[in-house]
């Protein structure tokens, strides 16, 4: 497993299968090594028989849970989330991984509350952050986006992504001089996270001033 041969662990594991009696630490191991291998249905059948084994570990559950949003069946995927929250309703990973789900179902004001918990808990979550934000600017809430921004700048003392968020924000309510100097600051800082502002508004390089900004950050950078 730490060679990352799975394999060969797959291989190894079924000879303890044979020898042992059924545990559900064996029984997840294989479904993980499935699970890397991209062999979506063995590993989950293999973490099935594991929380069958195990049925009040919360993290064999959310593994299961991952079985199903990997092929989009996001409803599956709910019903075991919402098992794994039960045990555990504060976990980050469950959390996200709800809101995920809820996203793709379009049901955006729940996903947000799922967001929400994970920065209620841990403020300082990027992850938890960046989801709510966009959401929010999907949903053109633009007055919660904005705040989320600046809350989320607040509370991970100014990790740079931040930024480039609260651009995408000010484009979205037209304040282009305002956002022009936002994203000059955010260049400045972090340039490699401008692409996560392009993938949520790629229309902004129709602006020549956004074109402008990045050229001179590119023409510097050379010197």
């Amino acid at each position: 497993l730490r060679l990352r041969k799975f394999k060969e662990a797959i291989e190894a594991l079924d000879i303890v299968q044979e020898i042992s009696k059924p545990d559900e630490v064996i029984f997840e191991a294989i479904g993980h090594c499935y699970h890397r291998l991209g062999n979506i249905a063995q590993a989950r059948f293999y973490y099935k028989k594991a929380v069958h084994l195990s049925p009040q570990d919360a993290k064999l559950i959310y593994k299961l849970a991952t079985t199903y949003m990997q092929e989009g069946l996001w409803q599956m995927a709910i019903k075991h989330l919402e098992n794994a929250l039960a045990l555990n309703r504060n976990n980050k990973d469950f959390n996200l991984a709800m809101g995920e789900c809820k996203i793709q179902l379009k049901l955006y004001s729940e996903a947000i509350q799922y967001f929400g918990k994970v920065v209620y808990n841990k403020p300082t979550n990027i992850a938890g952050w960046e989801a709510i934000i966009k959401c929010l600017l999907i949903v053109k809430d633009l007055k919660q986006a904005e705040e989320k921004c600046l809350l989320a700048l607040y509370h991970t003392e100014q990790k740079p992504i931040f930024y480039f968020y609260y651009v995408a924000v000010l484009f979205a309510k037209n304040k282009n001089k305002e956002a022009i100097l936002q994203l000059d600051n955010a260049m400045n800082i972090a340039p490699k996270f401008l692409k996560k502002l392009l993938d949520i508004n790629s229309n902004i390089l129709q602006n020549p001033k956004v074109v402008e900004v990045i050229a001179k950050y590119k023409k510097g950078r050379k010197k």
